[in-house]
């Protein structure tokens, strides 16, 4: 009987020394709103867009390089693109009245990079594909409903209290087009600026 004691108590003891170790997962609910746009690979102007939405983040490589690597996706359920009343077939703007587009966005993939995970700020990159839909043909009449975006956003995420942080973009570039789905092919790059509350949903929040 004391054997049999012994060897359960060294498989418990085994199996506390080396807990399996769990993925940060965090959801971050969030805004997005574009200040101006640039040309650079798009021609279109006087185009600006703003979204809202939830974003789910789950940690890929904790330490890879100094850097945490996670998986992202993204739901934006509210998007409003504002966009000039008349263009052309490329969608040059012709003329400075705006109309109101609404739409909804998904991101099916995207990765970020995070520095300093669990001290008091913590500065990220981002990058994410996404599709976005509208209820009107974007930028231009003869172009389409569904266009593709790539999005770069560098900032800083801040501790909060318990469970929460606050995220910050101060840094983003999102440019969508259809890709030549149709002949006419407008494009646009637009410079933002991001705000999210950050919930962790599981693993312990690093502490240091």
């Amino acid at each position: 009987m004391q054997l049999r004691a012994g060897a359960e108590d060294t498989a418990i003891s085994n199996r506390d020394s080396h807990p399996q170790p769990v993925k940060h997962t965090e959801l971050i609910y969030e805004a997005l709103a574009s200040f101006g746009n640039y040309r650079v690979f798009g021609s279109a102007e006087n185009v600006k867009l703003f979204a809202a939405g939830v974003e789910y983040d789950r940690e890929l490589w904790p330490h890879l390089f100094h850097t945490r690597v996670d998986g992202v996706c993204e739901f934006l359920p509210i998007v409003l693109l504002f966009q000039p009343q008349k263009t052309d077939f490329w969608g040059d703007t012709l003329s400075r009245t705006r109309d109101l587009v609404p739409g909804m966005g998904v991101t099916p993939v995207g990765f970020r990079l995070l520095w300093r995970d669990g001290k008091q700020v913590m500065p990220y990159f981002e990058t994410k594909g996404s599709v976005l839909g509208f209820t009107q043909k974007a930028l231009s009449p003869q172009a389409t409903y569904e266009n593709w975006s790539f999005h770069l956003t560098g900032g800083v995420k801040v501790r909060l209290r318990g469970r929460y942080d606050l995220r910050l973009g101060l840094l983003s570039d999102l440019h969508f087009s259809n890709a030549f789905v149709v002949r006419s092919n407008p494009a646009v790059d637009l410079m933002n600026v991001n705000l999210g509350l950050v919930y962790h949903l599981q693993g312990s929040r690093k502490s240091y």
